[in-house]
């Protein structure tokens, strides 16, 4: 008895100490992820251009009938200035951005706001000078600004630490615009006038590029961005003030295409990393 006992004993530690050295060893290690999912804040630094086209440059109609009898011909040779598209303004632009991504799967959704310094001038030529009955007329525009803003929505695969993505949403810019007619002649001399407005215009942005993480916290990315400003325009003003121009205005309509290429750094708040669930 006391055998058979002694030996169910041993046969028992045999079996169960194995398992026992299995309970002690220690858990496998989380399997994480790196995740896109969390806010953002960072800077970027490119170039930009800005086109203006279609600037469109008419008169008012004449209302003192011996400024429409004397000056009929120099209100026609002004609105048949017809279409003009300015001359390119380009150099540098840097700015900051905030933003927050959410990651399900491989889609990346988000939304991003952004400030840029964009100062550009652009130089718009309304005619060359035009020969009237009575002088000279030469009518010439200029549309600037020195910043540019945008909130967009963003969409993107990720592969990893790889994202790709399009971008759009709404841009606003200050534009500061000013339009100068410069006329001569034996009547009036040598006169000219200048008019300016400075107004916040906004306008459809879209675009798109790529970003890396080069760690859990920070990357790199590159993106273009397109916005567009329509009907910049500066309102009806004297054309020449004084003389018998007094009561004849001109305005100008026309629309701004502006392009930014840029690179950026983001910084990513938390840990840029999920652990597996099982």
């Amino acid at each position: 008895m006391n055998r058979l006992l002694i030996g169910g004993i041993a046969l028992a530690a045999l079996i169960g100490g194995p398992a026992r050295a299995a309970d002690m060893r220690p858990p496998p290690a989380p399997v994480t992820f790196f995740t896109w999912t969390g806010a953002y804040v960072g800077v970027n630094l490119g170039g930009g251009w800005r086109q203006p086209v279609d600037f469109v440059t008419t008169v008012a109609p004449c209302t003192d009938p011996l400024t429409c009898l004397l000056f009929a011909e120099e209100t026609g040779v002004i609105s048949g200035l017809g279409t003009r598209s300015g001359t390119r303004g380009k150099g540098i632009t840097g700015g900051f951005q905030i933003g927050y991504n959410y990651q399900a799967g491989p889609v990346v959704v988000g939304v991003e706001a952004d400030w840029e310094y964009f100062k550009r001038n652009s130089f718009l030529a309304g005619t060359a000078p035009r020969t009237f009955d009575f002088g000279l007329v030469t009518v010439t525009n200029d549309a600037s600004s020195t910043w540019l803003a945008t909130v967009r929505g963003r969409l993107g695969l990720a592969w990893d630490r790889f994202l790709v993505y399009a971008t759009g949403g709404v841009a606003f810019t200050d534009l500061r615009y000013i339009q100068t007619l410069t006329a001569t002649g034996a009547v009036f001399g040598s006169a000219s006038a200048i008019a300016e407005i400075t107004q916040t215009q906004t306008g459809p942005a879209v675009g798109g590029g790529a970003e890396y993480a080069l760690w859990n916290n920070l990357s790199v990315r590159a993106e273009y961005l397109y916005a567009e400003f329509r009907d910049v325009s500066r309102g009806s003003f004297p054309i020449v003030s004084g003389t018998a121009f007094s009561n004849t205005f001109t305005g100008s309509t026309g629309k701004l295409h502006d392009h930014i290429v840029r690179i950026g750094l983001n910084y990513k708040f938390g840990y840029g990393a999920e652990v597996a669930s099982y």
